[in-house]
């Protein structure tokens, strides 16, 4: 994606009352600015800067009460109604668990953050927006009619910050990685693979190796990493939906990834959406966006946690489905014979390492 070009706040107000009908992200890429740089140009209308860091902001969401976590990347949203609490602070990771909203944050990625109040056809409506480095939104909240309007005036008074300005500087945005991967290292990766006792010993033995999830899955073969055909999202989450098993879905960014715990009930696909529309918890995915589909083993010391991995054709993670583990048990069998029953890819061994 090229470089936001600079535009005043004027120009971009005016733009936007022309194109009303156009969401926020759709209207920013239409215009070649960030959302961010949208969503500032109203500072002052309806926009409060506010503080974005999260150990200062999430401590106080609980007060707002019922809410919808929302976050998202370029091909999959995931929505999720509930309360704030429990939160964790830390310096490189950050997290909110409770049974509705499960968060992993990302706090360097918190760079920009609003306020926003707008007013629509269906009333005024309110939400946190959190953006990182290159205004790419990593997270928003909204108000639903049952939060605490009063607790939303008391927070944005005191996380409001000194400047408003209307205009936003961006950094240009990182490039997609890539699968990345190293075959000459593809017998020490399948055996420290196979010796995990945790699923997140798994990013660390990639970065130890100087390769990413997706160059790892291509070079390691089964029964640790088995291509699927890209076509097989929606009978997955057909099997799990009438199976009536619980999942875990995650969905993120750089910034921020969002879990879903439990079933899946109501499936709808509309054009290129897949999307599923339950109580609490809507995902919207673009199946034409998915590239590259992996049936994955980690082994942990509480059993093997299988997943269902979907990436777009730059080598970014869509999201991610496991069977929803219990406090003594990473293995789901009814989630594990789901993911076995899907057919298979011939997937391509690399014939040299491949770089970002």
């Amino acid at each position: 994606m090229t470089t936001p070009t600079p535009v005043s706040a004027e120009q971009i107000r005016a733009e936007r009352a022309d194109h009303a009908q156009l969401r926020d992200r759709d209207f920013a890429d239409k215009f070649n600015i960030t959302e961010a740089q949208l969503v500032a140009a109203f500072s002052g209308a309806g926009v409060t800067r506010i503080e974005a860091n999260p150990d200062v902001v999430f401590p106080r969401l609980e007060e707002l009460g019922e809410v919808m976590a929302l976050t998202r990347n370029d091909s999959c949203v995931i929505e999720k109604v509930g309360r704030y609490s429990h939160y964790q602070g830390g310096v490189h990771a950050s997290l909110v668990l409770t049974e509705e909203i499960d968060l992993r944050l990302f706090p360097r990625h918190f760079v920009t953050a609003f306020a926003v109040e707008r007013e629509g056809k269906n009333g005024t409506t309110r939400s946190l927006q959190f953006f990182d480095a290159a205004g790419d939104a990593v997270h928003k909240i909204h108000l639903r009619e049952a939060s605490d309007l009063a607790a939303w005036d008391r927070i944005v008074a005191d996380l409001a910050l000194p400047e408003q300005s209307d205009t936003l500087e961006v950094a240009p945005r990182t490039p997609p990685e890539g699968a990345k991967s190293d075959p000459d290292k593809v017998e020490v990766l399948r055996a420290e693979w196979a010796k995990m006792t945790d699923t997140h010993q798994f990013l660390r033995l990639c970065s130890k190796l100087k390769m990413n999830r997706l160059g790892a899955y291509r070079i390691a073969g089964e029964p640790l990493a088995r291509k699927l055909p890209t076509d097989t999202v929606t009978p997955m989450l057909e099997a799990v939906r009438e199976q009536e098993i619980e999942v875990m879905i995650f969905v993120g960014n750089r910034g921020c990834i969002e879990i879903h715990g439990g079933p899946v009930r109501n499936l709808r696909e509309m054009g290129p959406w897949q999307n599923i529309l339950d109580p609490g918890f809507d995902l919207h995915l673009r199946l034409d966006h998915v590239a590259e589909v992996w049936a994955v083993n980690k082994p942990t010391k509480r059993g093997d946690a299988v997943s269902y991995e979907a990436f777009d054709a730059n080598g970014t993670i869509l999201f991610q489905v496991f069977g929803r583990r219990t406090d003594d048990n990473d293995s789901r069998p009814a989630w594990d014979a789901i993911v076995a029953a899907l057919p298979s890819l011939q997937a391509e061994t690399p014939a040299e390492p491949e770089t970002a």
